[in-house]
């Protein structure tokens, strides 16, 4: 990547960093601590019950370290334009593992392992280790990850009628769908929740080098066995649309993250969670992507603020701190041994997702999936929604992609 993405970087920089400066300053932000060694700013993005849960530990290491966890709800954007500036960037920040390859090409981030002993990692599930990791590098210390589920409303769909395969699945969609009612929705021509029924036809959206391959054959049997699933589910099925027919009780099943959960179940709903259906065509389960959320450290926060900086990291390796977050949040510890806990244990969605995570696929970290997203958004939307040729529409995607990712070198 690239000289060429970093430059447009920079010239952001320079035309908006001063207002973010003064913003920061302000509220007492970054600048205002910048050079204090004991001082450490994390960014985050954060629902109150995670945060509330990082800064009741993290308040620990009080009143030696003093610790400012601000939350950012354009974080991303954020770190790119003033990463590189410490008087208005974070020392660290926490965040999902898929962005780490854009910030590791502006040269903006520190290994963990600059601080950290690799050996200390070994207690974490190998997949977070990965997804941490880019170019060789392990850019972040995972705390929890995230994969869809598959739900059903169990006033519908019993324990026991709970579709062990796609076929299954489609029998169950036939019988159970009609009159406004359906028996499986998801968000079919959503990148995220598709990117599930490609990797489980063996297919890739993008390689580990960062090649796209959306005119596989593995990509396109894949969409093309989707097909008639979609075809029993309603035209529009953005976000809001599928969680409304789960939630109000429309739709008997559907693959949604573990954050549905809460919601649904505040409705009153008695909420099943269950393995991925296997796909009868590949005898691999629907293998949905997994997101790692982790702690992130910026180089000059790893020369200028090392101790404070360790502190901070030995505080969220703690098995205890995973342990809080899934009783406060739902979210899957990283580290393997919370796994051997009752807390964890008998909490039902938390080990459903470290199942469902044994066939996930870490998001590809590469800053080329920024362009992946679009592009085979609109290969779903061609093949799902307008109903265009397959083949037709997986190579014209395939050359877009390709030329949006030279157009980055």
């Amino acid at each position: 990547m690239t000289k060429k993405i970093i430059s447009l970087i920079l010239s952001a920089t320079v035309a908006v960093s001063t207002i973010l400066t003064g913003c920061s300053g302000a509220s007492g932000g970054p600048s205002s601590k910048a050079s204090d060694p004991n001082t450490i700013v994390i960014w985050h993005d954060k629902e109150d019950a995670v945060a509330d849960v990082l800064k009741k530990q993290l308040d620990t290491l009080s009143p030696d370290i003093n610790i400012k966890l601000e939350k950012k709800t354009d974080l991303t954007e954020s770190l790119k334009m003033v990463g590189d500036d410490p008087k208005s960037a974070p020392d660290m920040y926490i965040f999902a593992h898929d962005k780490i390859g854009v910030y590791a090409e502006m040269g903006i981030l520190a290994p963990i392992t600059d601080i950290i002993p690799k050996k200390d990692l070994t207690a974490y599930m190998d997949k977070t280790i990965e997804a941490a990791t880019y170019k060789g590098e392990i850019y972040q210390l995972p705390i929890y990850y995230e994969t869809l589920l598959f739900m059903y409303n169990r006033l519908y769909m019993k324990d026991e009628d709970v579709p062990k395969t796609t076929e299954e699945l489609y029998k169950y969609m036939q019988s159970h769908t009609s009159g406004g009612h359906y028996g499986f929705v998801e968000q079919h021509s959503t990148p995220y929740y598709a990117a599930g029924w490609i990797n489980g036809f063996g297919g890739q959206i993008l390689d580990d080098n960062g090649k796209p391959h959306l005119n596989s054959e593995q990509v396109e049997n894949a969409l093309s066995y989707h097909k008639k699933f979609v075809k029993m589910m309603p035209g529009e099925t953005e976000y809001s649309t599928v969680n409304t027919l789960f939630s109000e009780g429309m739709a008997h099943s559907t693959i949604a993250g573990p954050w549905m959960v809460p919601t649904v179940k505040e409705k009153g709903m008695d909420v099943g969670v269950a393995a991925m259906p296997t796909i009868n065509e590949t005898g691999t389960p629907i293998a949905p992507y997994m997101g790692v959320q982790g702690v992130q450290v910026l180089k000059n926060a790893a020369k200028n603020k090392t101790k404070a900086v360790k502190k901070v990291l030995e505080v969220l390796m703690k098995p205890e701190v995973e342990v809080e977050l899934a009783n406060a949040s739902g979210c899957a510890p990283a580290n393997e041994s919370c796994y051997d806990l009752d807390d964890i244990k008998n909490d039902e969605v938390v080990m459903m997702m470290k199942q469902t995570a044994d066939n996930a696929v870490p998001m590809p970290n590469l800053p080329e999936m920024d362009v992946m997203w679009t592009v085979l958004g609109d290969l779903l939307t061609d093949v799902n929604m307008s109903g265009e040729d397959i083949k037709t529409s997986a190579d014209k995607a395939q050359q877009k992609a390709e030329s949006l990712i030279k157009s980055m070198q």
